[in-house]
């Protein structure tokens, strides 16, 4: 009972890093190279990250990089303020493996 308690604490922590997909022009065009980019969260590690897409999507991850990308200084109506820090992840799968992100939109 404990047992299935913890997988199930491990796997609800593997849904919390990786925050959502990122489906942009160059996302697509580095999808080609069998790669997918995730926003992930900011404490992240690579190892985490490697961990959540294998067992959250069943694939075999050969590597991650990656990127952190901070908030810039914008204005509102005058008031200064900031966009808030990005942490994204670039995900190398291994040969035959592959996640079709755009499966659920129309």
């Amino acid at each position: 009972m404990v047992a299935q308690k913890k997988d199930v604490k491990l796997n609800e922590k593997m849904y919390d890093i990786l925050l959502k997909p990122i489906i942009t022009e160059k996302t697509t065009l580095v999808a080609e190279q069998g790669k997918i980019v995730f926003a992930v969260k900011l404490d992240a590690t690579k190892t985490d990250v490697k961990n959540a897409v294998e067992k959250v999507y069943n694939v075999k991850v050969k590597s991650v990089n990656t990127v952190m990308k901070p908030g810039k200084s914008k204005r509102f109506k005058g008031v200064p303020g900031s966009t808030t820090d990005v942490k994204k992840a670039y995900i190398t799968l291994e040969e035959g493996h592959n996640i079709d992100i755009m499966a659920g939109l129309k």
